[in-house]
């Protein structure tokens, strides 16, 4: 390898607990301990706030949620003058919707590349298949570790032929011993032990071989089952134990809780050898065919032991013709025929073994290794020097720069109850007591920043179940009202029922079951969304009706069959549609006589639904109005200027400038992105941001309007001054027009979509 002297490997690295990471870290000191005149470093992708203890090959790191650290690895590769570089790549371990923000990464690199797919997709969804088309599209190289996933590659992507190579994964090279060697050692002497070893999830199918057990025992009563590896990190984040312990639950009701072994802790490589070494049989009961590749099948396999397996592609391939055994999916009665068959036929059982051992010393570490660099070279000489283009972009084509996310005021706003409605400067106001409109508003939020992965998950836990609990609590049974004033002595003091209020209720309610990740929540919030949507299609208020369709869209997101919601949504939809039939012109291309408060809610919500109902009638209405408003909220000098506060804006009349809030940039920012998000005209982007800029000092008066120290919003903008207060509206106002910014940002420059082209 004269021509490469530093290679470095993207991906997950030990000690991180994943696939991905054991299979990087193998195949980068596999390939360093081959090639001792070659650099190699690891660059790992971080999913923890605090990080891993990695080892010395690592020399970068790259938080997974974090666009720029993608962006400062390219340089750091780059700048260390890297001659390849090569890619583990899994949708689920890159940042971004379907990882995109790897691309990002990607798109700067100046050295040829070569990537590793771990997972290939027959059907995947519109933001996966746009992702791998590129990555696709820039690799020079890409690696598949089956037939099967050159086959899809060649179909269903387009591929050219001789841009892929298939290289099985590698495995340990271990001699070929008896399997009571280190039964002693483990305390299973004298047993028949049945293996299935990786990080536990549902997708697995252990409960399958738990249902076999009772007939395999009732023929062989020595049998042990072992399952090695802890609970998949991600699945252990949001779940816990929950599936351990309902696996360990069924092994109690069906009577084999004394021949099953949970041997939970995450195994290194030695002791992984000895586990593999030890096993008479090994089992892999996934559930799903569409798996390209399994590093544990292909570890077991190399490793001499007879194989039962699901028909999951990569064992329909490595155990075709008798190499192994065949199951259907989910049919414990085959598995215990076939458990049975070979503990009864030793022959059969020992003749599987070595053959199967035979075939894996191609299968080698070392092999695949060589393999790897074989195919490096080739890249190397193929493109041995790349000098790209930079990109340069004036300052409206350039995403903007955004503050940074702080919940400092947010948090200081908020007790045990909820979050406080109004603040004295930056002090919260007891006097003033609590409302659902601001928990509503407040429990979107915090959902919404849980989604963009950047701020601590049990942070915004703690946060958002006080606010979905005050929310909840808000709700009158009798009723189906949601009141909406409590005071700081806990009485509610509501004269009059707000529909609007109701309908805002809603709006977080299925925002909470259609985006959280934690299914308390989703189950809480469920509980009264239905009850609570029922009556709304009797409310008279343009905006209730706004807020509730929004709540009935994210709550589709998560159940898109229930008629019930999609049926709301089309009737809420429709009474919009009717009333900016009756009130517009060509002057005047409004839902009313009048523009009042949250005014581009309206709009927004009949952008969605004339997009999930595929009516362009509703779609084409929702922007038209939101142009108008947008062309009515812009000052004669071109920055954002909404209605004011002062006075009702009635028709015919002239606009109030003064006093302007916040919530009205708030609503305008979010409705905007949406407008860009479905028809993708660079002008809505340019709306969005220039409304934004007013929190920032683009305003009439050019004052800032949020606190950069505490992450607070002021609450408007008065003739002479800012309103120095900081209540709950506005703050929660900016924080959600700053994530929505963000996020929108980070599609855009992940898809390498120019914004203002």
């Amino acid at each position: 390898m004269k021509n490469i002297k530093k290679v470095a490997f993207i991906g997950n690295y030990l000690p991180r607990q994943c696939g991905i990471a054991t299979f990087t870290t193998d195949l980068c000191e596999s390939f360093a301990t081959i090639n001792p005149g070659v650099q190699c470093f690891a660059i790992p992708v971080t999913d923890i706030e605090e990080g891993y203890q990695y080892p010395e090959h690592v020399r970068f790191e790259i938080k997974e949620q974090d666009i720029d650290s993608y962006k400062a690895a390219a340089d750091f590769l780059n700048l260390n003058n890297v001659d390849v570089v090569c890619l583990q790549h899994e949708y689920g371990i890159f940042g971004g919707k379907a990882g995109s923000y790897v691309l990002s990464l990607l798109r700067n690199l100046k050295m040829p590349l070569i990537t590793t797919l771990h997972t290939i997709l027959k059907n995947p969804n519109v933001h996966q298949h746009r992702v791998m088309d590129e990555l696709l599209a820039i690799s020079d190289y890409v690696v598949v570790m089956s037939q099967k996933g050159a086959e899809i590659l060649h179909s269903i992507y387009k591929i050219p032929q001789d841009k892929v190579h298939l290289i099985p994964h590698g495995i340990p090279d271990v001699s070929f011993s008896d399997p009571n060697f280190y039964k002693y050692q483990y305390g299973v002497q004298g047993k028949i032990v049945i293996l299935t070893f990786g990080l536990l999830t549902p997708k697995k199918g252990i409960e399958v071989v738990l249902r076999s057990l009772p007939n395999v025992i009732r023929n062989c009563p020595n049998v042990v089952y072992l399952v090695a590896g802890v609970t998949h990190p991600n699945l252990l984040r949001h779940e816990g134990e929950r599936y351990r312990l309902s696996l360990q639950r069924l092994a109690d009701e069906l009577g084999v809780a004394g021949h099953v072994i949970f041997h939970n802790r995450f195994v290194p490589i030695e002791e992984f050898k000895e586990l593999i070494a030890l096993a008479d049989i090994y089992i892999t009961p996934y559930l799903d065919e569409a798996q390209i590749t399994s590093g544990t099948l292909a570890y077991s396999f190399g490793s001499g032991n007879a194989v039962i397996s699901t028909p999951f592609w990569h064992a329909q391939e490595l155990l075709a013709d008798g190499k192994g055994i065949l199951v259907p999916f989910g049919d414990s009665d085959s598995i215990a025929q076939a458990i049975t068959g070979l503990i009864r036929n030793e022959v059969e059982r020992h003749a599987m073994r070595k053959n199967a051992y035979l075939l894996g010393r191609e299968m080698t570490w070392n092999n695949v290794a060589k393999q790897y660099g074989n195919l490096f070279d080739e890249a190397r000489q193929k493109r041995p020097s790349v000098m790209q283009k930079i990109s340069m972009r004036s300052l409206d084509g350039q995403p903007p720069i955004l503050p940074e996310i702080k919940l400092d005021h947010l948090v200081r706003m908020t007790d045990f109850i909820g979050i406080f409605q109004h603040a004295k400067y930056n002090v919260p106001n007891f006097a003033e007591g609590y409302c659902t409109d601001d928990n509503s508003r407040a429990l979107i939020l915090t959902v919404l920043l849980e989604n963009l992965g950047t701020i601590n998950s049990l942070r915004l836990y703690d946060l958002a179940s006080r606010f979905l609990g005050f929310v909840r609590y808000a709700w009158d049974e009798k009723a189906a009202r949601f009141r909406n004033f409590l005071t700081f002595q806990r009485k509610w003091t509501d004269e009059v029922f707000s529909e609007d209020c109701h309908g805002r209720a809603i709006w977080a309610l299925g925002t909470c079951i259609g985006r959280s990740k934690n299914e308390g929540f989703t189950q809480m919030a469920a509980e009264i969304f239905e009850q609570a949507l029922t009556p709304v299609s009797s409310f008279t208020s343009p905006r209730a009706w706004a807020f509730a369709l929004m709540g009935a869209h994210e709550y589709q997101k998560r159940f898109s069959g229930d008629r019930f919601a999609r049926n709301s949504l089309e009737v809420l939809a429709t009474k919009l549609m009717k009333l900016y039939d009756e009130n517009s012109s060509d002057e005047w291309k409004w839902f009313e006589s009048s523009l009042s408060y949250c005014n581009a809610e309206i709009p927004h919500a009949l952008i969605v639904s004339g997009r999930v109902l595929a009516n362009e009638k509703m779609l084409r209405s929702g922007i038209d109005s939101l142009n108008w408003l947008t062309t009515v909220q812009t000052s004669s000098r071109g920055h954002f200027q909404p209605v004011g506060t002062d006075k009702i804006f009635e028709r015919g009349s002239s606009k109030p400038v003064f006093d302007q809030q916040p919530i009205e940039a708030s609503s305008t920012v979010s409705a905007c992105l949406e407008a860009y998000l479905s028809t993708r005209d660079k002008c809505w982007y340019g709306e969005a941001k220039k409304t934004f800029h007013w929190f920032l000092g683009a305003n009439d008066l050019g004052l800032l309007l949020y606190d950069p120290i505490n992450g607070g919003c002021y609450d408007g903008l008065h003739v002479d001054r800012v309103n120095r207060n900081q209540g709950a509206e506005s703050t929660i106002a900016f924080l959600l027009s700053l994530y929505e910014m963000t996020n929108v940002t980070n599609i855009v420059e992940s898809f390498k979509e120019p914004i203002s082209e």
